[in-house]
């Protein structure tokens, strides 16, 4: 993409904007990033499926919960994610083609005026008359009005080409963020997860820094959904996950690791230190009666967990470190819930 186009899509951008966000207030639908982005593909009027199901609901007048908007996300979105990658991957190939184009041409210049100098002092040395020292001055001035030509435009081209790069890294970063996200909580994910407690075994293995790590399940969570349906179930998700993110420090990892289960990474922890952790996290959640509905009718009672804990030793995987805490979580189940095993 030229830079004439990415002023368009800025232009682009600028209007959807204008629309977007008053449309999304008119709905009470909080403008997060990944709402944003679903209204933004609405007023663009290129993701057609996802038009017609917004254009539905409205129809329907169906109230846009967190819920609703994360499927949209989801479903609409988030799902295009390789055709993302794959547009990218072409644009950077692009610019790389481009680049070594430009890079050739260059190279051919300069090797040509090497050349060109080499003539000259060739001539220079046979004791030129003036006529021909006129004409080896004229030629010596075309060749550097040649060189310092290619190289400001190879000055230019790179000037854009940083740009689109900058453009295209940005891209990817946000796709890297979706990646590691969990839709439904805001939390890391499971390959988050996986990414990050590899750090921790390799950190405790160059400094011996302590890690401590945490496995959580919410008791009887099926319960919630067999009663009162998947859409309670994800108020429970969301609840619980946001009693994790402030009860634990702003170094401290939180993940939902897959169903009703979440993890937690305590770097520069301790066991005793990490039980600490863990039985505050368990009282944190065991001590508010959840309440959900339009009209906060629906009392679900007081949401217990059961976690198990384990902190990293020397002969450590990331298997065996997670299967300990995976055994401590069944012996907290086992012996009646709503405690802490480790």
């Amino acid at each position: 993409m030229n830079l004439a186009q990415r002023l368009s899509e800025t232009e682009l951008s600028a209007r959807i904007l204008r629309h977007a966000v008053p449309r999304m207030s008119e709905l009470n639908i909080p403008v997060t990033p990944d709402n944003y982005a679903v209204w933004y593909e609405y007023f663009r009027g290129v993701n057609l499926d996802l038009k017609r199901a917004i254009d539905g609901l409205l129809s329907n007048k169906v109230s846009f919960t967190p819920e609703v908007n994360a499927g949209l996300h989801s479903n609409f979105i988030q799902e295009k994610s390789p055709e993302i990658i794959e547009s990218v991957q072409v644009e950077t190939q692009i610019l790389i083609n481009s680049l070594m184009s430009k890079l050739t041409a260059v190279t051919k210049g300069t090797a040509k005026f090497s050349l060109s100098l080499d003539v000259f002092h060739q001539d220079l040395s046979k004791s030129p008359d003036r006529q021909t020292l006129d004409r080896l001055i004229d030629s010596l001035a075309v060749e550097v009005v040649d060189v310092v030509k290619s190289n400001k435009e190879m000055e230019q081209s790179l000037n854009v080409m940083s740009q689109e790069v900058s453009s295209l890294k940005s891209e990817m970063e946000n796709l890297s963020l979706v990646a590691m996200t969990d839709q439904l909580t805001s939390l890391h994910n499971r390959r988050a997860f996986d990414e990050e407690i590899l750090s921790h075994i390799q950190s405790f293995r160059q400094k011996q820094t302590n890690s401590s790590l945490l496995l959580i399940d919410i008791d009887n969570f099926k319960t919630f959904n067999d009663l009162h349906g998947h859409l309670v179930g994800d108020k429970v998700l969301a609840y619980i996950a946001i009693a994790l993110r402030q009860g634990v420090r702003g170094e401290d990892f939180v993940a939902r690791y897959g169903g009703e289960e979440f993890v937690v990474l305590l770097p520069d922890t301790d066991h005793s230190g990490a039980l600490v952790v863990a039985e505050q996290l368990r009282c944190r959640i065991a001590e508010r009666k959840l309440t959900v509905g339009k009209d906060k009718k629906l009392s679900l009672g007081a949401i217990t967990v059961s976690i198990g804990v384990a902190t990293l030793c020397s002969d450590d995987d990331k298997e065996s470190y997670f299967v300990r805490a995976d055994e401590a979580l069944y012996r907290a189940k086992s012996s009646g819930r709503n405690c802490i095993k480790g």
